[in-house]
């Protein structure tokens, strides 16, 4: 799932070290990466690309996605919304396990697909990829499971993980943990992640200036 690239509308937190463009440029970057991974990882034709926010169009996601990406928008609501929406869609049309990744997460490896697909094949209903803020950085679901999309308020806050943990028990659905990593979002992910080895080199080249900042 990803927003269109858009100029101040995407990154923010980062504009100060990047401006609007930078960081435009940066959710380019990362929507390449993360479709890329996911048509690596995915089974022939299982890779998707839901897109915000409404109104937005596929003309401004095409350049920067491979072929076999399969683009939908995302649909209205707040982010559960639109995931619990778009979860389902994918689901009803392949019926097996789905990994559902963001644009946050600037080093996903196949490994880790691996690790959650085990996860899932294995019988839990759910798995998340603990990011170091409290969220998540990836959820992979068995089948549809919309009431661990309904948090409210928590959305974007520190609780995100822990409140879906809390809504997959209430359901009585099985969740797992795979490693935790970090999320780039701010000027000390960036600093953070620049120093990794697995950062792919168009996502370093859009965070250069964050290196001098």
């Amino acid at each position: 799932m990803a927003k269109v690239p858009r100029p101040g509308a995407v990154k923010t937190r980062l504009a100060p070290l990047l401006g609007a463009e930078g960081c435009a440029a940066l959710q380019a970057a990362l929507i390449g990466v993360v479709a890329r991974w996911a048509v690596a990882v995915a089974p022939r034709g299982g890779a998707y690309l839901a897109y915000g926010p409404d109104g937005a169009g596929e003309e401004e996601l095409r350049p920067h996605v491979p072929e076999g990406v399969r683009l939908f928008p995302d649909g209205r609501g707040d982010l559960g919304d639109r995931l619990a929406g778009a979860t389902a869609r994918v689901l009803g049309e392949r019926g097996e396990p789905l990994l559902v990744v963001g644009t946050d997460m600037a080093t996903l490896t196949l490994a880790h697909a691996r690790e959650a697909e085990v996860v899932l094949r294995g019988g839990a209903d759910a798995v998340f990829g603990p990011a170091l803020d409290g969220g998540y950085w990836l959820v992979g679901l068995a089948r549809p499971a919309p009431e661990l999309f309904e948090l409210g308020a928590a959305w974007g806050g520190p609780q995100v993980l822990q409140r879906s943990l809390e809504l997959a028990a209430a359901a009585g659905l099985r969740a797992e943990l795979l490693g935790t990593e970090r999320d780039l979002d701010d000027a000390a992910d960036a600093r953070a992640l620049l120093v990794q080895e697995r950062l792919p080199p168009e996502i370093a080249a859009a965070l250069a200036p964050a290196a001098a900042g």
